[in-house]
């Protein structure tokens, strides 16, 4: 079956099959690899918001929940739409870098770039700041399984903005009793619970006030 941007992902696998070897090896390394690059931005997240606020930790808490929300979203679609892959369905293209999954694992959408858009969105929740590597990380993700062979141009676009969509709804929608979840956890007695969540931002030193009618000199 031939899609709108069939040729696309003609030109798209003809262009991989030109590259150097070294180039060919790291998309298919990388495309999977960019996934653990996902898990050490979640876990370097946590971490750094034990000693943060109590919706801050929340929300950094929430990150990866939201995008397992969002992959469970994406294997519901998936098998609702049964879409062929393009390594097995697309004539007259070049055979894909990577083995092309068998029949009954889906196309449509990318798992890969719904994950990708998933995380990339709620990093950027947790700290704005991640924008600028997490939306890249996202989309050399979602252009890899294409690349590779695996999926067309329009399963990863839509796996970003579903992963997007999902993980941004999620996240909005349970900070609230993650926020109140997060406070009771920190107010435990449990040393474990009490580590996982961290101790919260240090009090600040309020100082001595010196009183206002001490520093007018006596006469």
């Amino acid at each position: 079956m031939d899609f709108v941007d069939s040729g696309l992902y003609r030109d798209i696998t003809g262009f991989a099959h030109d590259t150097p070897p070294w180039v060919q090896h790291t998309a298919e390394i990388g495309t999977e690899a960019g996934l653990l690059v996902f898990v050490a931005l979640f876990v370097a997240g946590w971490w750094r918001a034990r000693h943060a606020g109590t919706r801050a930790f929340a929300i950094a808490a929430l990150a990866p929940v939201a995008t397992a929300v969002a992959y469970v979203c994406s294997e519901m679609l998936k098998s609702g739409v049964t879409q062929e892959r393009p390594c097995r369905a697309v004539g007259g293209a070049a055979p894909s870098l990577a083995a092309c999954p068998p029949h009954g694992d889906w196309s449509f959408p990318s798992n890969h770039a719904t994950i990708a858009g998933a995380s990339a969105l709620a990093l950027v929740l947790v700290r704005r700041a991640l924008v600028w590597l997490t939306v890249p990380l996202a989309l050399l993700m979602a252009f890899s399984r294409v690349f590779v062979g695996v999926h067309y141009p329009h399963d990863v676009a839509a796996g970003l903005l579903l992963g997007a969509v999902v993980a941004f709804v999620a996240v909005r929608l349970a900070t609230g009793p993650a926020v109140r979840l997060a406070g009771t956890m920190r107010a435990s007695s449990a040393p474990a619970v009490r580590w996982f969540t961290g101790p919260g931002p240090e009090p600040r030193s309020a100082g001595r006030r010196v009183p206002p009618h001490a520093t007018h000199r006596r006469r």
